[in-house]
């Protein structure tokens, strides 16, 4: 376990309200209408079909795609198999999808965090998320939320931010790692609320929530799936949803913007189905136009539904717009707050 702390004096608050914020307009337009593009006859697939994880597995990244791939294996009567590339913050198995060849055998599941925010941590990046990705569709959107150990003082989330205020630099946020969205989550509350909150990174996410529950820190904005049961079960205390609207998966529990008067303040999880630049868009529409018939299966859609998942299948025009607008987005918050990975 590392500790990080910083002490940013003096440093004028960022206006969030600023930033432009596309994401949940785009989320909403796909969810209201799944937009299939037309595309010429193609023979693809006529063999087996990879799709690159970034990451181990377990967790949204992996599930997500093992889901598409049962269900498009079948459709397309070809194996399609999810191989887990793991390492440097998913930048291994990127770099790996980015440098594949581009004609739709190999693609990538990648979480915003790699489309997004790595970009504007990592200076020596051998690909660029804006140039060398065909954007497919995007598959669906996880929320965050901020959970506090219950041992903390604090029922609301303006009572968090009063009594933080009063202990600066005493009070732990844990996160799976830099540059993860815990991690920029907590960098961004601490900007809009002037507390001083000491960062403990780990190397997942689960070993924050696991130090969370024995009361080693105080805090983490988590996946809503990976700290549910514990909210229901007491342990822990759900303060705020870092997105724009309530979810369904704890519709008692505010938004941040609601609890705390945050305005402008979101850190949505989301995924996508990419391919290396210069995909034929034949071969990009007949995979964008299947993958959003399995997303919208009826099992599907419950199964990501349990998961506190909102399915999207977007088109590909709709998801390099979700990118664009969370690069430049974080690139904003993250050169201002001058965080770095390496």
């Amino acid at each position: 376990m590392v500790v990080l702390s910083r002490v940013l004096p003096g440093r004028r608050q960022l206006n969030y309200q600023e930033i432009p914020v596309q994401f949940d307009r785009i989320l909403l337009a796909a969810l209201v209408l799944v937009a299939v593009p037309a595309f010429a006859q193609t023979d693809f697939p006529s063999r087996p079909v990879r799709i690159i994880v970034p990451f181990s597995p377990g967790g949204a990244a992996d599930t997500l795609p093992r889901l598409l791939a049962q269900h498009l294996s079948p459709m397309w009567g070809q194996p399609v198999v999810v191989e887990n590339r793991t390492g440097a913050a998913g930048n291994i198995g990127m770099e790996q999808g980015a440098k594949a060849a581009p004609d739709g055998y190999t693609l990538t599941s990648a979480p915003v965090g790699n489309l997004a925010i790595n970009p504007h941590l990592f200076s020596k990046l051998s690909f660029d998320v804006l140039k060398d990705f065909t954007p497919i569709t995007l598959v669906a959107s996880v929320q965050n939320v901020l959970v506090l150990n219950s041992a903390v003082p604090a029922n609301d989330l303006k009572e968090l931010i009063a009594y933080a205020k009063t202990r600066p630099g005493k009070l732990t946020y844990g996160s799976g790692g830099v540059g993860t969205q815990a991690h920029i989550g907590g960098e961004i509350f601490e900007d809009m609320t002037g507390v001083h909150l000491v960062h403990v990174a780990y190397k997942g996410v689960g070993d924050s929530i696991r130090d969370l529950l024995g009361g080693q820190i105080d805090m983490v904005f988590a996946q809503i799936p990976a700290v549910k049961p514990h909210i229901d079960s007491g342990k822990l205390r759900a303060l705020g949803v870092a997105s724009p609207k309530r979810t369904p998966a704890l519709p008692n529990v505010p938004t941040i913007d609601e609890a705390g008067g945050l305005v402008g303040f979101q850190a949505v999880s989301w995924y996508a189905l990419v391919g290396p630049a210069g995909m034929p868009p034949a071969v990009t529409a007949k995979i964008q136009a299947d993958a959003a018939k399995v997303i919208f299966l009826p099992e599907i859609r419950d199964r990501l539904q349990g998961l506190a998942a909102e399915p999207v299948g977007s088109t590909s025009a709709e998801l390099a717009a979700a990118i664009k607008a969370d690069y430049d987005r974080y690139g904003t918050i993250i050169k201002r707050l001058g965080i770095r990975a390496d």
